[in-house]
């Protein structure tokens, strides 16, 4: 049986609720943002830094390496040390750090910073979250709450690209990393005043070796995925994926065998729970695999700038923020796995509308099937988020959000690693190269769209034309085949969300 969400009375409406959730979402937009501005500074990164092939590939990995390992255990350590303690910790460490990240000498610097960054970005995504689930107790003013906590990822990764854009056209690489200090700094100054202190009232102690395990399996998971999206399978990535199996089972077993676990992992035999998650990872898999294409599209195929790209992507990120504070009083008439069905359909929808269009679609049919698509993901993933979090009770929601954040986090690489690979293998197989070439530059080209359209831009007109123009129709063809998977998975999705979220 579905959580009692909707039976309980509506307590009277707190001002200070709302402002605390004001305070709540800065570093929700700040990660958000953090998310996707960098790729757009890693031009400048490596004139500045003179960074290795490998060195780039880092400052970019490193992030999402270290906060994956870390989400559950910092959620867990919420719970018992206390939720707005661990924030503001996270917060201070994260502005400190990003700030110091700014004026980094060298690629190992900033590699090293963003590890930090990232110890300390892991304390705050799981502490937002479970702080809404203490101070929202009704279930109505809880989902709107969520709501508005899963549009700041949207808006985020809207404003990274603008964002980005507009601060390396005027300044240093070092002032996306810069932006941590003034949106956090009303963090640290309001929070203790707005936000009220949570935490378990009968926690267990730390468990350093959980700690491990966690950390042991959730790293290797994701490297493994990256790799594979990257170089193919390979020893790297069978071995990773080998250490994350063997951990996982190893952390899985600990949690069974102690008397407070530092995860709750029972909560996995809830149909409701494991399904709202399952949706949530899926949610956000879809919404990063389709931005994978449609933002390389509108910059290497339409011509479109960094910044002009983002503009043009701004109304399908307003319509999943409007989608997932409109689902928020639908589901008083619907039933809330309706609703995470129909988002789940409508991110199909979304990438069967490409798959059809096929060549002729033209930007407007892509921002029209992302707008699709964001309506989808707002929909699913505010209800999901909130199903998590009603599954359980008040205070262990930490390792709650936790669970929600890594399947978020386990989400995002998947959906560049599994959609994007594939858009890769379909490239390279549908590619033309024209003769004449260099090693390097069929190198180059055979590998991305970008690369091609580097070389292009080496070659004679004519010869430089024509491999551009083959190398967008591959690309294209790649997004063809990545849709027509991509609708695919989302309806077995659906049809999975369907049977299990009903209990």
């Amino acid at each position: 049986m579905l959580p009692a969400l909707d039976t309980a009375p509506s307590p009277t409406r707190t001002p200070s609720r709302w402002w605390a959730l004001a305070v709540l979402m800065l570093p929700v937009l700040l990660v958000a943002i953090d998310n996707t501005v960098l790729a757009f500074a890693l031009p400048a990164i490596s004139e500045a830094l003179t960074p290795s092939g490998q060195q780039l590939l880092w400052i970019v990995d490193i992030y999402p390496l270290v906060l994956a390992g870390l989400l559950i255990p910092m959620g867990s350590l919420g719970d018992r040390l206390g939720r707005r303690r661990l924030l503001l910790i996270g917060g201070t460490g994260f502005t400190l750090v990003s700030a110091l990240a700014a004026f980094s000498p060298t690629a190992g610097t900033l590699i090293a910073a963003r590890a930090l960054m990232a110890v300390f970005g892991a304390m705050l995504m799981p502490a937002t979250l479970s702080l809404i689930r203490n101070i929202f107790t009704d279930p109505s003013q809880r989902r709107t709450a969520i709501a508005i906590w899963a549009a700041g990822f949207s808006g985020g990764a809207a404003l990274g690209p603008i964002v980005g854009g507009f601060l390396l056209e005027h300044f240093a690489w070092g002032s996306v990393l810069l932006l941590a200090v003034p949106v956090m700094l009303p963090l640290l100054a309001l929070g203790p005043l707005l936000i009220p202190e949570s935490k378990d009232p009968a926690p267990g102690p730390v468990d350093p070796l959980s700690v491990l395990l966690a950390l042991a399996t959730m790293t290797p998971l994701v490297y493994a995925i990256k790799r594979v999206s990257t170089s193919g399978l390979d020893v790297l990535s069978l071995a990773g994926a080998v250490i994350a199996l063997l951990c996982g089972a190893a952390f899985v077993r600990r949690q069974l065998a102690r008397p407070v676990p530092m995860l709750d992992v029972t909560l996995f035999t809830r149909p409701v729970f494991t399904g709202a998650v399952a949706a949530n990872l899926l949610s956000v898999f879809s919404l990063v695999g389709f931005l994978y294409f449609v933002s390389q599209h509108l910059q290497l195929v339409s011509g479109h700038s960094p910044m002009e790209a983002g503009l043009l992507l701004l109304p399908g990120l307003v319509v999943t923020i409007i989608a997932g504070l409109v689902v928020v009083r639908v589901v008083r008439r619907i039933t809330p796995a309706t609703a995470v069905v129909a988002g789940l359909c409508l991110n199909a929808t979304g990438f069967a509308l490409v798959m059809v269009s096929g060549f002729w679609g033209g930007d407007l049919t892509l921002l029209t099937a992302f707008a699709v698509l964001g309506a989808g993901v707002g929909t699913a993933e505010t209800i999901s988020n909130d199903l998590i979090l009603a599954a359980v009770p008040a205070e262990k929601a930490g390792a709650a959000s936790a669970i929600s954040e890594t399947a978020y986090e386990t989400g995002a690489v998947l959906g560049t690693a599994v959609l994007g690979s594939l858009l890769n293998a379909a490239y390279r197989s549908h590619l033309e190269v024209p003769a004449g070439l260099t090693t390097a530059q069929h190198t180059a080209a055979s590998e991305t769209l970008g690369g091609a359209t580097a070389v292009a831009a080496e070659l004679p007109a004519r010869t430089g034309q024509a491999l551009l123009d083959s190398a967008q129709r591959a690309f294209d063809s790649g997004a063809l085949l990545t849709s027509g998977i991509g609708a695919g998975l989302m309806v077995i999705a659906a049809l999975i969300a369907h049977r299990m979220l009903r209990g």
